[in-house]
This record gives C-alpha cells, sequence and structure tokens, in this order.
C-alpha cells in the first residue's frame, strides 16, 4: 500500500484554506504535516481539513507564531507533542502511523538575522535546538524503529539548495555551523534525506522563495528549507518524491511549497 506524506510551512493555516483544498486536491495526502500555523487549538479550521478526508488530527498551536499540526486520512497512535529547550513553543510534534512508522513534524527555529550566537539570541537558540535534538535521537529513540522526520527544519544544507552557495555562506539557513548542526541531526539517527533519492544533489532544488521579490520567478532566489528525512529501514520503501513549486504562484501564497514523499509499505 503506498503512503503519500506531505509537508507544508502553511504560514499561517487561516489564510491558505483555499491553498490547503488546493494541495488535497492536486497531490491527495494521506498524512499532512503543517508547520508555523499561527493559531490556537481552539481556533483552528478543523471543519475545513475535515471536509477534505482528513478526519484524524493532532494539533500544537498558539497565538500568531510558530505551531505545528499533522493531519491524516486513517487514525494513528502515540501521539504527543514536545517541548525543547525548556520552551513550550509549539516546534515538534510525534505519533506512529499505521503500520508502526513513527512521525515526527519540526518547526526549527528560523534563527534571526545575525549568524552570531554571542550576539543573537535567536540564533543560539537555533543550535541550542539542534543539539538537543541530536542528543535525543543519539541517545533516547530506538535505533530499529522505523521513522520519518519532516518539516521546515530552516536549513538549506548544500551549494544545490541556495540560489547562490557563496553569497549566503554569512546568510542565516545557509552558514557552515547550521550545516555542520544539521549534519550533526542526520548523523545520529543515519537519516536518509529522501527528495534527495529521487532529485539528485547536482540538481538545484528550492522551497522557500522570500516575499520580498517582486517576482520571485524570474529571480528565483530560493532556497531549499524543508524536508523529508526517512530511517535506513524505510529508504527501500521510498518510491517517489515532489516538491510543488507551482504552490508559490496561487493566490496570497506562503513563501514554503509542499513537499511530498511516497512510500511503499507493507
Amino acid at each position: 500500500m503506498a503512503l503519500r506524506i506531505t509537508t507544508w510551512n502553511v504560514n499561517s493555516v487561516r489564510l491558505r484554506l483555499a491553498s490547503l483544498e488546493r494541495l488535497v486536491r492536486a497531490v491527495d495526502p494521506d498524512v499532512l504535516c503543517l508547520q508555523e500555523t499561527k493559531v490556537r487549538n481552539d481556533l483552528f479550521p478543523l471543519a475545513d481539513l475535515e471536509a477534505l478526508g482528513l478526519r484524524h488530527h493532532v494539533l500544537h498551536g498558539q497565538p500568531g507564531y510558530h505551531g505545528v499540526a499533522v493531519f491524516a486520512k486513517l487514525p494513528f497512535d502515540d501521539a504527543q507533542t514536545v517541548a525543547w529547550c525548556g520552551r513550550d513553543d509549539c516546534r515538534h510534534v510525534r505519533l506512529r502511523l499505521p503500520g508502526g512508522i513513527d512521525l515526527h513534524n519540526l518547526y526549527v527555529p528560523a534563527g534571526g538575522q545575525i549568524p552570531d550566537p554571542e550576539v543573537n539570541p535567536k540564533f543560539a537558540h537555533k543550535l541550542q535546538f539542534l543539539a538537543a535534538l541530536v542528543d535525543w535521537f543519539r541517545t533516547g529513540f530506538d535505533p530499529d524503529r522505523r521513522a520519518v522526520l519532516l518539516g521546515d527544519l530552516n536549513i538549506a544544507p548544500l551549494a544545490s539548495d541556495v540560489w547562490n552557495h557563496k553569497a549566503l555562506l554569512r546568510v542565516v539557513t545557509h552558514t557552515p555551523i547550521e550545516i555542520a548542526a544539521l549534519a550533526a541531526l542526520q548523523r545520529a539517527h543515519r537519516w536518509i534525506d529522501a527528495v534527495r533519492r529521487f532529485i539528485p544533489p547536482s540538481e538545484r532544488l528550492f522551497t522557500w522563495w522570500s516575499y520580498r521579490a517582486a517576482d520571485w520567478q524570474a529571480a528565483d532566489r530560493g532556497r531549499r528549507l524543508d524536508h523529508v528525512w526517512v530511517t535506513p529501514n524505510l529508504a527501500g520503501c521510498l518510491i517517489g518524491a515532489e516538491v510543488l513549486r507551482a504552490a508559490r504562484s496561487w493566490p496570497q501564497p506562503s513563501d514554503h511549497v509542499p513537499v511530498t514523499v511516497a512510500l511503499m509499505d507493507g
């Protein structure tokens, strides 16, 4: 049975309801993971998502900032919210999908503008958040369990993940210290970059374009900030991946676009 999992930093779920309907028609995900929902749980537009056939959910939201959510066609188990670095700022939901696959939906802190943890507390928090994840996956997670880690990880690790590698080495999301931190997280549980299994690392690939560009397509100054990783014991189940670039041109768009991975599980 094929399982389609989509991740999208929706950048305010209540502003993207028409786009969510369009996404579900285009991709038909079995599991939809959202980041930056920007709404309290009691105000989340649940009926709109349920009307799209995604009747099972877990929400972890707050007003105005951050927030993650997972919606699925089928029931799932053991849903939990996770807080890191002593802050319950709604950045991580974990659950168990049918077939015994653990799913981690993450929204890694952006890190502010200055890539120096000594002068920028937001950047320091980003590095601390990643270090805490590394420790947990290295020591507190069953290495034999099948798992998917996805979301807006707010780092573009490869030279082909940014529009200009040299120009962005001093820009938050592509600095060497962030790339090293993300690599440490990937090694902590031997995660495999599912999207790059199908779209080779030599090919430029972006999932985010700034709102500041008058014509984002013409400028094409993007970054690949949104990722889907799987454990090695799921790698052989991967059957496809898609970045829905067209969504950046939909009316009232998010600055991110959805990323979908398909697995054959059985």
